[in-house]
């Protein structure tokens, strides 16, 4: 059996009143016996106020700022424009309220290769954001690259860690043309070669605590996905306990694989483990080629195919 860590972030709102107000409506929406938990984050934009942040803390509901460089992902275009420039009194003000800040860690330019936008972020923009504040916390989220992993691995311990998705750890650019054009297998940040796809692996299986679980996942319904300008994001919540298994698993540790799905995320925040377990059972079994919603039909990441882990719920 696995521990969870049950750190389910709220849809990025500003300001903190709406964020407030949308916790409360997942509340009255949540059967009486229900343990979830949603733990919030405000959405960081140009405009944000210190004040937001103390509000944030005093709150206790609010537990984390996010960081959308504008026009980055699904939903970014009110985004962060120039974040040392336009911010950093909000960032200082999150130092002084130990609010850590999730990154979507990729520059906007439009001159930067898309292969290459996460090392170019962490070039300009974070490495000169922890020179200016060496005590934010800072969690770069859904991490693609070797350069990600260099970067968390040689902060200081305590300040700067990484979430991972299952995507991420078993796929490779490839997976986006093989067999013609897959969109499902789209997202942002975008996969990339099969050298930084290694480095993530053995990151994540090393045993590091700086390193966490983090599904990035994106219930997209499948025509917009497979359109003439489609989505990005893939749909992994119905597997991805089981995806992260197979991968702790070929890497022949799956002793590690609690503490990266449940221990390393709530450390970091300061957050108490979760007490509640599921169990993952070797029974093979087939991802369902589709699932259907009131609001359209969603493929989940590796549909009609095998995996050897199920989480029995």
């Amino acid at each position: 059996m696995i521990g969870i860590f049950t750190f389910v972030m709220g849809v990025f709102l500003k300001p903190f009143s709406l964020t407030v107000a949308y916790r409360e409506s997942i509340m009255r929406a949540l059967p009486a016996n229900s343990n979830f938990t949603p733990l919030m984050t405000l959405y960081l934009t140009d405009s944000t106020k210190p004040d937001e942040i103390k509000l944030a803390r005093q709150s206790g509901a609010v537990f984390a700022v996010k960081l959308y460089p504008a026009g980055a992902t699904t939903n970014s275009q009110d985004g962060v424009t120039d974040l040392l420039g336009k911010c950093l009194p909000v960032l200082e003000e999150m130092v002084k309220q130990d609010m850590p800040l999730l990154v979507h860690g990729e520059v906007t330019d439009a001159a930067v290769d898309i292969f290459d936008r996460e090392k170019v972020f962490i070039d300009t923009v974070l490495q000169p954001l922890i020179h200016k504040l060496p005590q934010l916390k800072i969690v770069m989220e859904h991490i693609t690259t070797s350069d990600a992993v260099s970067f968390v691995e040689s902060s200081k311990e305590g300040f700067i860690a990484a979430t991972v998705t299952p995507q991420h750890l078993l796929l490779n650019r490839n997976s986006i043309f093989q067999g013609g054009l897959q969109p499902h297998n789209y997202c942002l940040p975008v996969l990339k070669r099969e050298t930084h796809r290694q480095a993530i692996v053995a990151a994540v299986t090393s045993g590091s605590k700086r390193f966490f679980l983090g599904t990035d996942s994106a219930p997209h319904e499948r025509r917009r996905k497979e359109c003439a300008c489609g989505c990005a994001g893939i749909y992994n919540a119905p597997v991805a306990l089981s995806l992260y298994a197979k991968v702790f698993e070929e890497a022949g540790v799956l002793d590690k694989l609690e503490a990266f799905t449940s221990f390393n995320g709530p450390e970091f925040y300061g957050l108490p483990r979760n007490k509640l377990k599921i169990t993952l059972r070797k029974n093979p079994w087939v991802v369902p080629e589709s699932f259907s919603f009131p609001f359209g039909e969603i493929l989940p990441m590796f549909a009609g195919k095998m995996l050897d882990w199920q989480p029995l719920l």
